[in-house]
């Protein structure tokens, strides 16, 4: 690790001029992913501005919405009880995730930041152009077991390493956003970004910009949610593959349902087509098997991930048959 600055900033206006001043500085809150890749060599700041005196630690209904700051630590939003009887799933995801350690330190703002867990990108003797655009990608015929199967590209299959991200994609939220240009609101299915060329860019944030908070509509997914993570072992791994279902049903009916895939592609998978498909349908296995087929189409494996090709339909199943109370 280097030797690097650091100061400490306790308004949003200083924490942005900052920033904006200076080309090697980064925001720091809780650290467990930043520290991890100063450590490593995989970043190198020359300065760290500590956010965590902003006031973005709130939760709280705002009209039709809840609203989350970004400074709030995964352990008490997974533990609010606003959280929990409003958007449970989101509760079940952010369990899921890291250890208790962990969620008691990481910050809402700083999962949506975390970068992928690729063992290429850790390892700054082997090729990356995430980390370093250009040198070719290690993982494209290397070891690629925990690898993407959507929305790959020749630059790039590492995979998004968030749960939290799988739940928020499912359930419409919003990212709030300041920076030297003002305000804006990012779609949460538009915030983080597949590789394509551009591998390095993990997100649509502009330079400067700092995340303030999320916003999750409200909706009637209040009973039957699941959030299923594959892995393994039972603490402290990234998901092989995860499923976040959140299902609205009258009777055995599905009126409306909601899903994402986490372990499958460079940001967290949205799989709008396969729900459209599961409308108006009968909850049953047979159903949701048909789904699990469409959800798959267009996923490639690269060798090592290929039983992520039938571990992720199989994990979609299971997690849909446990929301609708079906398992």
């Amino acid at each position: 690790m280097i030797n690097f600055g650091y100061s400490r900033v306790s308004t949003i206006k200083a924490a942005v001029e900052a920033l904006s001043k200076d080309s090697n500085a980064q925001w720091i809150a809780g650290g467990t992913n930043l520290v991890d890749l100063m450590k490593k060599g995989v970043t190198t700041p020359e300065k760290l501005i500590d956010i965590n005196n902003l006031p973005l630690k709130e939760i709280k209904k705002t009209g039709n919405k809840l609203y989350i700051g970004a400074l709030a630590l995964n352990s008490e939003v997974a533990e609010n009880e606003l959280v929990r009887k409003e958007q449970p799933l989101l509760s079940l995801a952010l369990q899921a995730g890291a250890s208790q350690q962990i969620r008691n330190m990481a910050t809402i703002g700083g999962n949506m930041m975390q970068r992928t867990r690729c063992s290429y990108f850790y390892n700054t003797d082997m090729p990356c152009n995430k980390r370093e655009p250009g040198t070719g990608c290690g993982a494209l015929k290397g070891f690629n077991r925990m690898h993407a199967i959507f929305g790959t590209s020749e630059k790039c299959i590492a995979v998004h390493p968030s749960d939290m991200c799988i739940a928020l994609v499912a359930l419409d939220a919003a990212v709030l956003v300041t920076g030297p240009k003002g305000d804006r609101r990012i779609s949460f299915q538009n915030f983080h970004r597949l590789p394509g060329d551009t591998p390095q860019k993990d997100n649509t944030l502009e330079r400067g910009e700092l995340i303030t908070g999320i916003e999750i509509p409200d909706n009637s997914y209040q009973d039957h949610v699941h959030y299923l993570k594959v892995r393994d072992r039972t603490s402290y791994a990234f998901a092989l593959v995860s499923v976040a279902a959140a299902v609205n049903l009258q009777g055995d009916t599905i009126q409306d349902v909601r899903l994402g895939m986490g372990g499958v592609a460079h940001k967290p998978w949205r799989l709008t087509e396969t729900e459209n498909f599961l409308k108006g349908k009968k909850a049953s296995e047979a159903t949701f098997r048909q789904a699990a087929e469409l959800a798959l189409k267009g996923a490639h494996g690269f060798g090592h991930n290929n039983f992520k090709l039938k571990l992720a339909p199989n994990t979609l199943v299971e997690a849909l048959k446990i929301a609708a109370g079906k398992a």
